[in-house]
């Protein structure tokens, strides 16, 4: 009679894997859900940031446009250079500041990750305790 009450109030062993497979179960479901919930965030930010940075260009596109024609104006009236020629100039150093930026941007875009590490790696570990379990 003993042995039939330890029976009763002691988990089988066959409950107990599919315990730990539904909680393993329900850890992975989470861990994509706080990926997802994640790479929403990230893009939100991304989307805000972009709003603000396509604006901010804007209007420093404009004011860098007329303080170039300011610029071009100062070379031809000071210097007395022709116009064409004080357009030459200021584009050409426009042109060399510009391919520099552009380098230098798209290096930075190379080394670019969009995914957030702890979140993958969290998945990836848990997904490789799940098939080395079998």
């Amino acid at each position: 009679m003993a042995t039939d009450v330890g029976s009763q109030t002691e988990p089988s062993v066959t409950r107990l894997v599919s315990g730990i497979i539904d909680d393993t179960q329900r850890l992975l479901e989470q861990h994509a859900n706080l990926l997802k919930e994640d790479l929403r965030k990230d893009l939100r930010e991304a989307k805000d940031a972009g709003l603000a940075m396509g604006l901010a260009s804007a209007l420093l596109g404009a004011g860098g446009l007329l303080l170039l024609f300011m610029l071009v104006y100062l070379l031809h009236e000071q210097v007395q250079l022709p116009l064409w020629g004080s357009f030459g100039i200021v584009g050409g150093i426009l042109a060399v500041i510009g391919g520099a930026l552009f380098f230098r941007g798209q290096q930075k875009v190379e080394n670019f990750n969009p995914l957030p590490e702890q979140s993958v790696e969290a998945m990836k570990e848990d997904l490789q305790w799940k098939t080395n379990q079998k």
